[in-house]
């Protein structure tokens, strides 16, 4: 839609519009949040995050959405397979596998059409394999799981959209990717030169506990390459940071209150207050799309934990969202500073 079209929407339609996509948002979040709480199997607390995701990035569900849905279980159970009796054991093999498969990751999110896809492939590539070498035979039933919050993700995406239908006059579901191929390569390899160090270094000392890191690298990684990746990766830090300290108060309210129906009414709230800050000022959307995923993913995982001392563990959890942001931070001011002319000769053609 033209600049000349968005500016003739009527205020009363745009108010709307507004209202609706709060509505959606916060009753997304809610039953999410109930559906993963309830039934609890294997990364279900993604399903918040990947609910929200639908709901900020695209107007309406399309065939597209399905058609990256059934290519991300067949991927993500592919993976899961070929971990369970492939080269798990064989670091040499391995982590140049794991390499391709992230740069295929890197380079797919780099167009808005495929990103969903992108990021279930890459939280495989990096958790299923962890899983496989830590606990053989975990990697099926946690690929499943990933696989199955998925499918719930875009069911409760779909279903929301039949309920409240969106009101805008723009159908554009997608937007152009913005950047050639070459350009789309170079931004990849350079995600890749951050996340990989850490990664392999998880994978040759196979530390335990670290799953929740791995998947806060394999989301953030996707999002701190670029020409400002020092930025982005201080505006990951900062946003991570607060999403964190909102964590600490929603976790502790629980603390006094442990019941579900005082837990998704919270989320609900907290998906309220979020949801009219990205609608309202989309320039400052990924502000706080970003603090309210990691809200998300912290207090989620905490509260999907079966662990005995679960306090200790969400501090635990806080202090690797902390870390990873700070290493992105670390690792992107490295690449900057560094004339990396093996990618920039390619990327200029």
């Amino acid at each position: 839609m033209s600049d000349k079209a968005a500016a003739t929407i009527d205020p009363v339609l745009e108010e709307a519009i507004f209202t609706r996509r709060v509505l959606r948002f916060t009753l997304g979040i809610g039953l999410a949040v109930t559906i993963s709480a309830i039934f609890a199997w294997q990364l279900a607390f993604i399903v918040p995050v990947l609910v929200a995701k639908f709901l900020v990035d695209r107007t309406e569900p399309t065939v597209q959405t399905v058609y990256e849905l059934l290519i991300s279980m067949v991927v993500t159970i592919a993976i899961a397979w070929l971990v369970s009796f492939g080269p798990v054991q064989y670091p040499l093999v391995l982590l140049p596998l794991l390499a391709l498969l992230m740069l295929w990751a890197y380079y797919l999110f780099s167009d808005p059409k495929w990103n969903f896809f992108a990021t279930i492939l890459i939280v495989s590539t990096l958790v299923l394999p962890y899983l496989g070498i830590l606990h053989p035979g975990a990697a099926i039933v946690v690929g499943v799981g990933l696989s199955f919050s998925g499918v719930v993700a875009v069911l409760i995406f779909t279903l929301l959209h039949i309920l409240l239908p969106d009101l805008s006059p723009n159908r554009e579901t997608h937007i152009a990717a913005g950047l050639t191929n070459d350009q789309r390569l170079y931004e990849s390899v350079r995600a890749l030169i951050i996340a990989f160090p850490v990664i392999t270094f998880f994978y040759f000392f196979e530390i335990t506990g670290a799953l929740l890191t791995m998947i806060f690298i394999a989301i953030l990684s996707l999002q701190s390459a670029g020409s400002k990746s020092v930025k982005v990766s201080l505006f990951l830090l900062i946003t991570n940071g607060i999403g964190g300290a909102l964590a600490v108060v929603f976790y502790n309210l629980l603390v006094i209150v442990p019941e579900l129906v005082f837990y998704v009414g919270l989320a609900m709230i907290c998906a309220l207050f979020f949801s009219q800050k990205i609608y309202s000022d989309p320039a400052k959307a990924p502000i706080f799309a970003g603090i309210f995923s990691a809200l998300l993913v912290v207090v989620g995982s905490t509260a999907s934990s079966t662990d005995a001392d679960v306090a200790t563990n969400f501090y635990i959890r806080i202090a690797q969202l902390f870390m990873v942001g700070v290493y992105m931070v670390v690792a992107s001011f490295f690449l900057e500073t560094r004339n990396w002319k093996f990618l920039t000769k390619r990327s200029a053609v």
